[in-house]
């Protein structure tokens, strides 16, 4: 499962991050988020418009706002 697909409000792990589905500067402003295999997160919110963007994400004690593409990119399992 991808964390775009992630209910909201489950706690998962992130397994594997395809990073080339990403450009470079994307994927360092991610890790430099705290967003890499092994981070537990959770979906806060979703956005009300039709593409549900942006994600709010909860990594540790800080929110994170992420686009469903980004985050589509991520797998994930519950924990």
């Amino acid at each position: 499962m991808t964390l775009d697909l992630l209910g909201r409000g489950i706690a998962a792990r992130i397994t594997a991050i395809d990073w080339a589905g990403l450009a470079p500067d994307e994927g360092k402003r991610l890790r430099a988020l705290g967003l890499d295999v092994g981070a537990e997160v959770s979906v806060a919110h979703r956005g009300v418009f039709a593409g549900r963007d942006p994600l709010a994400v909860q990594v540790g004690s800080m929110t994170v706002a992420l686009r469903r593409v980004h985050a589509a990119v991520m797998s994930v399992e519950a924990l």
